[in-house]
């Protein structure tokens, strides 16, 4: 009985009963309105406010209430007026707009960008007899559902009054007017048993509320003025593999906060342009990048388990105040990198985890859908609709917040069905192997989509095994990512740093092996979030040695990352020489720069990132062998390291030595391919960095003495556990 299902909200086609209906006859209409708590409803034409009529009460003392109309056409416009025991009042049925809430999912599945263009929260407006009607359209995707209602602030959030329509192809779609930007709302679903699931947020979300309610907000993204077109137009050109990219990671929540007494308040995104953007400019780096900043629920995920891939999350602000700090970074000649997590997502009750009661997000059998290092489902990436909101997330991004690019979390744990699984916890491909075809095949396809669509983007693999091509073309049998973490790298060098040098020499092939696969993949070096965190340490406490030593080592090792093939890529704190690991829910500690330890090296990473954009050599063949070359990596026993940068527009030169251990080596001999003058360009044992200020020339005057397989060479003093950059440049 149609009464019972709307009293129990289990109508799944409100549009073949609400509204405005042909009778039997053809000849008469009905409009049919189920009005809970109403004594009258009066039925008025929109735009005259001619009063057509009462709805009659069908139901005895229910709220179903219907009457027979002559004279009325098919496109007949109206509105309610609803009195009550308390009060009148007047609202445009939303049921009469059958034909428009239908088109919304006509396009969906022609190209990834519709589903935030069609589905979600549309806002737009209605012209109906020269009368604009402003509303919001709905659409969700829950083919397996019984029944889906649209819940809010607007009807005290009862799932009895607006039942959404479902469409053939399992969307369920409702136009309301009268529902305006910042309205709070989410999704009351019927499982296929009928059984009511929790409240569920909006998968396409564009905003969302904290805690405890977690609900979806309507959002205007038209409102938004970009000032950023010169930028967009000068980075589609950009050659990033022979440009300098120093990227500035940090966790929005922890990078600065203000303390009252309510507490400690981290930065709005609109404080950070007044914090963070004059930081990355005055200290050198090109690119920032954000840990998720994609809508989360728990605070201790970082970002990491996210729930809305299609909101910045609204701790610090709205969609508009993200997209102001962007459109500032690019004003300010700095681009912005957001972690965008496609690879699991959690199990909160307003999530996608079974979002219509059943597994239509993620795989349903656990040896492939749940997560064992994250507690978290992992994405079906073989389904078509979710390769399509994988897809569309990733676009948006880079369409509505002008993001230049997007760094790809937990990559490996995508392309392996054994990813930290042991023997019988998973399940094989089709060929008996461990790689996930599915996977595979959404990473190039987002690949592509991104480079067709977004010229100044890029995209970046966080990839931590040998998987074959991840940062080479699509076309090329590779996975289409621009670039790729460095992470054999980072885990070698930050395990030969950490050893006493008096034990360094045993462990020397950690530092050089690096090169023999650097030209593998097209690398960005990274010091991240994960190695400062759970126990391992900061940078600076990694080091071993007394004080002067550990903060001389730290300073040896920033200059030796800077110097090898790679972009660059350091983790907040890193450049101070935090004393304690990363919390986030703690900030930097600033306070270490009133003392002259840390100033000193956050000045020695100030000047890195001069000289790397400055100086070619540093960076324009980071990706070709041709741009690096060994002068001296045998030498274990000094554990001495020396290595020449060159230039691709330029014979520029930068020779590199790298000096392991506390021990001064005056008269090293290095050889230099040129006859000429060559200058000290940098000195990790500065004093202006808290060093020694070990003696040095400022230049030297090559010998034609060949050394080290070079023909010519120079003498320098080489200061205690430093690296010193000599440059040559005609």
């Amino acid at each position: 009985m149609l009464v019972n299902r709307l009293e129990q909200a289990r109508l799944h086609n409100p549009f073949e009963h609400l509204g405005l209906q042909t009778s039997e006859d053809d000849k008469r209409h009905v409009i049919r309105a189920w009005a809970p708590n109403a004594v009258k409803v009066e039925v008025v034409e929109l735009g005259t406010e001619r009063s057509v009529g009462f709805l009659q009460k069908v139901d005895g003392e229910g709220a179903l209430f219907e009457s027979e109309f002559d004279g009325l056409t098919d496109d007949f416009a109206y509105k309610f007026k609803i009195s009550n025991t308390e009060h009148t009042y007047e609202v445009i049925d939303p049921y009469q707009f059958r034909d428009l809430a239908y088109h919304a999912v006509h396009y969906v599945a022609t190209k990834p960008q519709n589903l935030y263009e069609q589905l979600g929260a549309q806002l737009l407006e209605i012209d109906v007899n020269d009368t604009k009607v402003s509303a919001t359209r709905f659409a969700v995707y829950a083919p397996n559902a019984t029944a889906v209602s649209l819940i809010g602030e607007f009807n005290y959030w009862d799932g009895r009054l607006h039942p959404m329509q479902k469409t053939e192809c399992g969307h369920w779609v409702l136009i309301v007017p009268g529902i305006a930007a910042g309205t709070k709302y989410k999704y009351e679903i019927k499982d296929p048993m009928g059984n009511r699931l929790p409240h569920k947020a909006d998968p396409i979300g564009f905003c969302a509320e904290q805690y405890p309610s977690h609900a979806s907000i309507v959002y205007n993204h038209d409102n938004y003025q970009w000032n950023d077109e010169a930028w967009l137009k000068e980075q589609a050109k950009v050659d990033r593999y022979k440009s300098p990219m120093s990227i500035y990671e940090l966790h929005a929540g922890s990078w600065k906060a203000h303390y009252d007494n309510k507490g400690r308040t981290p930065l709005s995104y609109r404080e950070m342009v007044d914090e963070l953007i004059p930081y990355v400019k005055d200290m050198g780096y090109t690119h920032i990048e954000f840990l998720p900043v994609s809508e989360f629920p728990y605070d201790g995920s970082w970002g990491y388990q996210p729930v809305g891939l299609f909101a910045p999350t609204s701790r610090f602000g709205t969609p508009d105040d993200f997209k102001y700090f962007v459109d500032q970074c690019h004003q300010n000649g700095i681009g912005v990198i957001v972690d965008w997590v496609p690879a699991h997502f959690p199990e909160d009750g307003h999530g996608l985890a079974r979002f219509d009661g059943t597994y239509i997000y993620e795989y349903e059998d656990p040896r492939r859908g749940w997560h064992p290092d994250w507690n978290s489902c992992i994405y079906d990436f073989g389904k078509d609709n979710v390769r399509q909101f994988l897809v569309a997330s990733a676009l948006f991004w880079l369409d509505k917040f002008h993001v230049d690019a997007l760094r790809v979390d937990a990559v490996a744990s995508m392309l392996y069905w054994d990813y930290s699984r042991n023997e019988g916890e998973w399940v094989p491909n089709v060929d008996g192997g461990n790689e996930n075809y599915e996977a595979v095949s959404l990473l190039r396809w987002f690949n592509e989509e991104v480079y067709k669509n977004f010229p100044h983007a890029f995209t970046i693999a966080e990839e931590s095994t040998a998987f074959p091509k991840v940062s080479r073309p699509v076309f090329e049998g590779g996975l289409g990512f621009g670039f790729k973490w460095n992470m054999g790298w980072m885990h070698d060098s930050l395990h030969f740093i950490s050893k006493d040098p008096a034990y360094r020499k045993y462990h020397h092939n950690e530092i050089t092996f690096s090169m023999v696969y650097a030209y593998n993949e097209s690398f960005i070096l990274p010091i991240s979030h994960d190695e400062v965190v759970h126990g391992k340490g900061s940078l600076l406490t990694k080091m071993p040695g007394d004080e002067w030593q550990a903060a001389a080592n730290h300073r040896c090792y920033a200059a030796f990352m800077y110097a090898h093939p790679g972009k660059k890529l350091n983790f907040m704190g890193n450049d101070i020489g935090q004393g304690h690991e990363w919390n986030h829910e703690t900030s930097v500690e600033w306070h270490l720069l009133d003392f002259p330890k840390h100033k000193g090296i956050q000045n020695l990473y100030r000047d890195l990132n001069k000289l790397y954009t400055t100086y070619p050599a540093l960076y324009e063949k980071d990706h070709e062998p041709g741009g690096f070359e060994w002068i001296e990596h045998q030498d274990a026993g000094q554990s001495i390291l020396s290595f020449v940068r060159k230039a691709e527009t330029s014979k520029q030169k930068v020779y590199v030595v790298c000096n392991f251990t506390p021990i001064p080596r005056d008269g090293y001999r290095l050889g230099v391919k040129d006859a000429g003058e060559y200058k000290l360009l940098l000195s990790t044992d500065s004093n202006n960095y808290w060093g020694s200020d070990y003696t040095e020339n400022a230049t030297f005057k090559s010998e034609a003495q060949t050394w080290q397989g070079q023909d010519h060479s120079i003498m320098i003093d080489v200061p205690p556990l430093a690296t010193v950059y000599i440059v040559f440049d005609e």
